[in-house]
């Protein structure tokens, strides 16, 4: 284990520019937590810090993130893009991209994402991602955080059993092992490369998005609170809210509440 940063280090791409930022701990209580304070005391854009467990992962809403040693890989990332946050609406379809590259690339297939940060394959989930804000006194970006839980190796029989038939992992797909410091290079590679067109190349990533993003054309159910709405998702726009048509015929962009796709995760 010690020498997992070195091991992941060795598949990145020989002109990767942030091996040194690069922070591997055996086990966190969250990655994004640990890089938040790295950030607050200075830590410049592009530090990652990778680990091989959370004792207290999270996601969206407050919900836990199952992060158990040796089958998965938490990686957070930090990013100073020094701008006002209008122009970082995007950044989780961004990284679902990114991600979806990270496992094309490395596994060989390409997962779909769930709307709006959900890596999934057929009906179950691989992974997914947490993207968090900071703004300075300016009410620009100070720092965003974006953090990816990936499964890949893991067995159904890992799973508690309330999850398992909706949880999945990479080699679940594959019926094979999967090299996890090959899928964590491969992640770094794909996050640099989004990093340098965040702000500059946003139509092809949400191009990109809306090929990966299964939702799209589904019946959905949009639960916010106690509200339960439901209706048929058409597009993404260009700020990553999913544009919604309900029973009314009118349409309505959505960029909050959980959005639940008919045969997914239960929701039939």
């Amino acid at each position: 284990m010690t020498d997992m940063k070195e091991q992941i280090l060795s598949h990145v791409s020989p002109d990767y520019p942030w091996a040194g930022r690069l922070h591997f701990l055996p086990e966190v209580d969250s990655t994004n937590d640990y890089l938040k304070k790295l950030a607050a005391e200075g830590a410049p854009h592009g530090t990652v810090v990778l680990s091989d467990h959370q004792t207290g992962g999270h996601g969206r809403r407050g919900r836990s993130f199952l992060s158990p040693p040796g089958v998965g890989l938490y990686l957070s990332i930090l990013l100073r893009p020094q701008c006002p946050p209008t122009q970082l609406m995007h950044l989780t379809c961004a990284a679902g991209v990114a991600v979806c590259d990270t496992i094309d690339q490395s596994v060989g297939f390409r997962p779909g994402i769930k709307w709006t940060n959900d890596i999934v394959y057929g009906k179950r989930k691989l992974g997914g991602i947490l993207t968090e804000l900071r703004l300075d006194g300016q009410g620009l970006v100070d720092y965003a955080i974006v953090g990816i839980g990936i499964n890949c190796c893991q067995k159904p029989q890992d799973f508690p059993p309330e999850i398992r038939e909706v949880a999945g992992s990479l080699s679940m797909v594959t019926g094979q092992a999967v090299d996890r410091f090959r899928v964590a290079a491969a992640e770094l590679d794909a996050l640099y490369a989004m990093s340098c067109g965040l702000l500059t190349e946003q139509e092809a990533m949400l191009t990109q998005y809306r090929k990966d993003c299964i939702t799209i054309g589904q019946e959905i159910s949009l639960v916010r609170g106690e509200e339960v709405r439901h209706g048929k998702a058409l597009d993404v726009d260009n700020e990553g809210a999913l544009v919604v048509r309900f029973p009314d015929g009118h349409t309505e962009a959505v960029n909050s509440g959980e959005v639940s796709v008919r045969g997914m995760y239960g929701y039939v």
